[in-house]
């Protein structure tokens, strides 16, 4: 029977309900803890595979408040209880989604979970992987499986060539503008063609790191061994030509607001904060292709940068790119979820307006309720630090 990737990594047909081994299971410091009291509350003590836990303390490091250090500790103490091994604390840690495949811990095939609803990024590299609560979460630390409901398969082919100063990013806000918010809701988006096979793997984790805002189930992309077989059945396939596209903007206050970046130019939208990193865009290209816009100029507006993990900081540090940052007039952080959610280092007040490379742009995610966030690519980001306000990355 000809299938989808995700039927095939699933071992069922869209619309079953299939109970799955579960590969790998992310942990951070905000949805872990409550998964830990569950299970101590009922008794259970040890984790059913100290060795398929991959634990990363990420949005509120360094600690930020005491009610975040506390979450630190519970948490650091859990993973010396259970021996786990695979423990990205401070010094060498970074954001869970940017950390994982990194680490080489994402392979073709795996399901994954994380309690964490980006856990769909790790699609780009093959996998099936979605995110779950911490109710879930317990249950998978106890017994290492899951039930899913086989989700139907959307397939988006990206044809044509890449305009100048076009993203992977604008790729996705382009898509999400088309479907809205609940277009792919429970749904594997799968993407593909010639677009999508000349892009980095960092590149495709943009991507796939996005579907959730469509509503998916997971994203994912094929690769050698796992593919789609020709002739299974998607519920509904998607073709997009890009060549004629410019970069996409999201106004507030949902992902789905997608415009050209000429309309956002002509509405001259004056911001206050340029924030460039999280588990959408904070990988070593998108340092970058930041970089390229940023050298020998100065920002105007109030600029974050933070490299999703050490490793990429380093490596920023080793090729000059903090320096250069520094220069340009960038604030550069340790690796942290912060500023995304509006946890730390970054939040915004009243009436600010701020262009941003996370995911999400809805009422008061980064801070104040009546604050707005535009949410674009690292060029866009970068050049809109630089004029002010929202510019052209040409």
């Amino acid at each position: 029977m000809k299938k989808t990737i995700t039927e095939k990594i699933l071992r069922g047909r869209a619309g079953e309900l299939v109970e799955r081994p579960i590969d790998l299971i992310m942990c951070h410091d905000v949805t872990t803890p409550p998964a830990i009291k569950m299970l101590k509350k009922i008794g259970i003590n040890k984790v059913w595979d100290k060795n398929k836990i991959v634990v990363c303390p990420d949005h509120f490091v360094p600690n930020k408040d005491i009610q975040s250090a506390e979450l630190a500790k519970e948490l650091d103490q859990w993973v010396k209880e259970q021996g786990i091994k695979h423990y990205y604390k401070l010094g060498c840690h970074g954001v869970c989604h940017a950390i994982l495949p990194e680490q080489g811990h994402v392979k073709p095939g795996m399901v994954i979970v994380g309690a964490d609803s980006h856990t769909c990024t790790y699609g780009a590299l093959g996998s099936f992987s979605t995110g779950i609560g911490s109710t879930d979460a317990a249950y998978v630390l106890a017994s290492g499986k899951l039930w899913f409901k086989v989700p139907p398969t959307l397939r988006f082919n990206i044809t044509g060539k890449m305009p100048k100063g076009f993203s992977a990013k604008d790729i996705i806000l382009y898509i999400i503008s088309q479907i809205g918010v609940d277009g792919a809701q429970y749904k594997a988006m799968e993407f593909g063609g010639e677009v999508i096979h000349r892009l980095l793997d960092e590149e495709k984790m943009t991507i796939c790191n996005m579907a959730i805002e469509a509503g998916a189930k997971n994203g994912i992309i094929e690769t050698k061994d796992y593919y789609s077989d020709k002739g299974c059945k998607y519920e509904k396939v998607y073709n997009y030509n890009i060549s004629d596209l410019e970069p996409i903007v999201a106004y507030p206050h949902l992902p789905s607001k997608g415009k050209p970046i000429s309309k956002a130019v002509r509405d001259n939208i004056k911001i206050d904060q340029v924030f460039i990193g999280s588990c959408t865009n904070g990988r070593y290209s998108d340092m970058e292709q930041a970089a390229q816009i940023l050298k020998g100029k100065k920002v105007k507006a109030r600029t974050i940068i933070i490299p999703a993990t050490t490793e990429v900081y380093k490596k920023c540090l080793k090729n000059g790119l903090i320096e250069l940052f520094l220069e340009s007039g960038c604030v550069v952080s340790t690796p942290t979820c912060g500023p995304c959610l509006g946890g730390h280092m970054g939040v915004l007040a009243q009436g600010e307006k701020c262009v941003s490379t996370t995911n999400r742009n809805f009422v008061g995610r980064m801070g104040h309720p009546k604050s707005q966030v535009y949410l674009a690519s690292p060029r866009v980001a970068a050049i809109s630090a630089i004029k002010g306000k929202i510019a052209h990355p040409r």
